[in-house]
């Protein structure tokens, strides 16, 4: 005796699949035309608004302070949001992560604990600046030497100057504080 399937479960079932299929590639679809896909990993758009990302009151932790300028390089920026994220320490993951946005005089500041780095790299911490229609990605990296821009970073913000492009460094006991400007092109 031979089981067939009746018609109409035939039917149901490839309407539903039809109706699966359709919603998966919408979405899709729309989040290609409305997500700016960040190139550096560990990008989450859902991250808290917060400036003290520390998960712990002891250790290291590194302060970084600096201001938004517009493509000029030559007027601060206010209420621009900045998003941070950075490897969690003593982790692969990226569970550090913040949105703020500047004040008035287009400054910003936060403190997180001091991120993990990648074996044979330095420590990094990731940006994403945002205002109105315009978005902008970059990293810094720094050690306990100094802070560092990467080439990308210099070429599209050497507009700022000397005084202002490359980040400052100081380091007190447990804390290093870092001085680092973006110009939003």
């Amino acid at each position: 005796m031979k089981k067939t399937t009746p018609r109409r479960s035939f039917l149901g079932k490839t309407m539903l699949a039809a109706a699966g299929l359709a919603c998966v590639s919408t979405t899709t679809t729309l989040r290609a035309f409305t997500v700016k896909e960040a190139p550096f990993k560990g990008y989450n758009p859902y991250a808290e608004r917060k400036t003290d990302l520390r998960v712990n009151s002891f250790g290291k932790h590194v302060a970084i302070t600096g201001k938004i300028y517009d493509s000029k390089g030559e007027t601060p920026l206010a209420k621009t949001m900045v998003e941070v994220w950075h490897l969690s320490p003593g982790s692969t993951k990226f569970r550090h992560r913040a949105k703020l946005f500047t004040n008035e005089h287009g400054a910003y500041e936060f403190i997180t604990d001091l991120p993990n780095r990648e074996i044979g790299k330095r420590h990094k911490i990731y940006f994403k600046v945002s205002k109105a229609s315009k978005t902008y990605f970059t990293e810094l990296s720094f050690n306990k030497f100094g802070a560092h821009i990467s080439d990308k970073h210099w070429e599209h913000n050497n507009q700022l100057g000397d005084k202002l492009l490359f980040p400052s460094h100081t380091t007190f006991l447990n804390r290093s504080t870092i001085q680092f400007n973006i110009a939003l092109i």
